[in-house]
């Protein structure tokens, strides 16, 4: 995929993020999500996140923050979304995507990058281990405030 071009978020990205979102998980989006993908337009090279553009059109990103400390672990990088359009999947958008972030991160001085992953979810636990993620030495925890957490259906 030559033609794929990796580039910093922009707001007016939100749009085609929220529909590749939506496709990948079969939920609609809403406006919370548009609103959120824009917050972090505005911090994308802090936040290192990154978009793939075919033929002008973003069919991939990734959105990652940066943490200065958090429960003992020194400056760390959060993966919190990566996602690439149906049509695209496995032509190595989400590596390229991945090893953007991954350069950006070790310009930075990070280390350590960290995300959670749907226990179940086979294909992006064999996406992230081909990256060389592995278990770290958290554990993710929840609680839920409002609403039945039954209402959860991966627990």
């Amino acid at each position: 995929m030559k033609d794929i071009q990796i580039r910093g978020l922009k707001a007016a990205d939100a749009e085609d993020i929220a529909a590749i979102y939506s496709s990948i998980v079969r939920k609609l989006s809403d406006n919370e999500l548009r609103t959120l993908i824009e917050k972090h337009a505005k911090r994308w090279e802090k936040d290192v996140c990154f978009v793939a553009v075919n033929d002008g059109r973003v069919v991939g990103f990734v959105i990652s923050y940066v943490l200065t400390f958090g429960f003992g672990i020194g400056k760390s990088a959060w993966i919190a979304n990566l996602g690439v359009d149906i049509e695209y999947m496995g032509q190595g958008i989400g590596k390229r995507l991945a090893q953007a972030a991954f350069k950006r991160y070790q310009e930075m001085g990070i280390d350590h990058v960290h995300t959670s992953v749907i226990w179940d979810s086979t294909d992006m636990l064999s996406f992230f281990k081909s990256l060389g993620f592995g278990r770290s030495k958290f554990i993710n925890l929840r609680k839920v405030i409002n609403g039945d957490s039954a209402d959860e259906s991966a627990e």
